[in-house]
């Protein structure tokens, strides 16, 4: 058996299913099912339970005997979002129990962090684990990773197989009820639709051109693949990072987009919303 959290979420519900596409249907869901926007992305998936979030740690107690993985792929990911409390209940703590438990119950874990904890990137992007005192987030958001990722190094007591994936910028099908927080690559093709032309933000950053930020693009599939290898691969006590290990323009981005749809590229900009210029990653 195994457990997936986040489960009705992006990239939750793509991995269940690949899984199913692999011939895994002995899968525990857990979520918040309640938010309707999500329903949709377990339509014809095929799974043995769905357990709320709330409730997972009482069930975790009573079955972990069934269950040889978790994939914890929960988390709150708004990098907007500037309550802390929330990341720290959602992100850090709730992570901090799926560890403990996992180490309790000998399961084996891979988790989600995130490509937020390297900030503006002014130490690299190095995932030696070394590097972590010198990393400088530029939000909640990737405080509550970073400070999770320090957390489980520091652990004397670790499960006998774990991972932790800084995702970088992941695409795919599934992420329609992310709005504001779905990638570029989402937005750029129903702005398309709509519109006509695709908006991107404006740089506001001395030397950096409009429409020359920056991300690591990688597509859902192959995030999908490396959860699978690590399935099947357990040596792992480590943190890695998760992309291609190269950065596109945005712009480069939006006129592929463009390309791809048969039409000419018409790319406009505007400027970045107030609440998060001072917070956002150019590269």
């Amino acid at each position: 058996m195994i457990v997936i959290t986040g489960a009705a979420g992006f990239i939750g519900s793509c991995f269940v299913s690949f899984l199913n596409q692999k011939g895994y249907n002995d899968l525990v869901l857990v979520d918040d099912f309640s938010v309707p926007e999500k329903k949709a992305n377990l339509e014809g998936k095929k799974f043995s339970l769905q357990v709320h979030r709330e409730n997972f740690f009482a069930w975790l107690d009573a079955h972990h005997h069934r269950v040889q993985f978790v994939f914890h792929l929960g988390a709150r990911t708004d990098t907007t979002e500037f309550n802390t409390e929330i990341f720290t209940k959602w992100n850090t703590g709730y992570s901090q129990k799926v560890w403990d438990a996992c180490c309790r119950y000998g399961i084996a874990l891979v988790y989600a962090s995130s490509a937020a904890v390297y900030g503006a990137g002014e130490n690299g992007y190095s995932d030696d684990h070394a590097l972590m005192p010198r990393l400088k987030p530029l939000n909640p958001y990737g405080d509550s990773k970073y400070m999770f990722d320090a957390w489980a190094l520091s652990q004397k007591d670790k499960p006998y197989h774990w991972a932790g994936l800084r995702f970088f910028n992941v695409y795919g099908p599934n992420e329609y009820h992310k709005k504001r927080m779905a990638s570029v690559v989402f937005h750029a093709y129903h702005q398309l639709r709509e519109k006509g032309e695709i908006t991107l933000f404006r740089s506001h950053k001395e030397g950096i051109a409009d429409g020359e930020q920056r991300r690591d693009f990688i597509y859902v599939e192959d995030v999908c693949k490396v959860l699978y290898f690590l399935l099947h691969h357990r040596n792992s006590q480590a943190i890695y990072n998760l992309g291609t290990g190269t950065a596109e323009t945005f712009f480069d981005l939006a006129k592929q987009v463009c390309l791809s749809a048969g039409v000419e590229p018409r790319i406009s900009f505007i400027d970045t919303p107030a609440d998060i210029r001072d917070k956002y990653q150019y590269y």
